[in-house]
């Protein structure tokens, strides 16, 4: 089996078998759409779905998802497949207080006007 499918595989049960003390923490935001996650075991690099951020939005989308997402913020993640080893999710904070903060962060950054959603999702 190559190594990016049993990593996927990997995360993908470790992720539907989270629970709140076991979730993924995001450990860096990347860029606009790429996030840095670990579970205490293994880290992985998740990709936004659904969304997209133009070149010249790149920096504030990832400024944007910083303040949302301040490092080891607990995130729920919900797998829609993977491209090129990178696991694609939609992901969602845990633990919010309001439920704007608990939406999708792909949808967030597409109501800031920082990144469109993309037309096959």
């Amino acid at each position: 089996m190559p190594r990016w499918m049993l990593a996927a595989a990997m995360a993908v049960v470790l992720l539907i078998g989270a629970t709140a003390a076991q979730a993924a923490e995001v450990l860096q935001v990347r860029s606009g759409t790429l996030l840095q996650v670990g579970d205490h075991n293994r880290t992985y690099t998740v990709e936004l779905a659904c969304v997209a951020v133009p070149a010249g939005s790149d920096d504030a989308a990832a400024s944007w998802l910083r303040q949302a997402l301040p490092r080891r913020t607990k995130v729920n993640l919900r797998p829609v497949g993977n491209d090129g080893g990178t696991l694609v999710a939609r992901v969602q904070r845990l633990g919010s207080v309001d439920a704007g903060s608990a939406s999708d962060l792909g949808s967030g950054l597409v109501a800031a006007g920082l990144a469109s959603a993309k037309v096959d999702c």
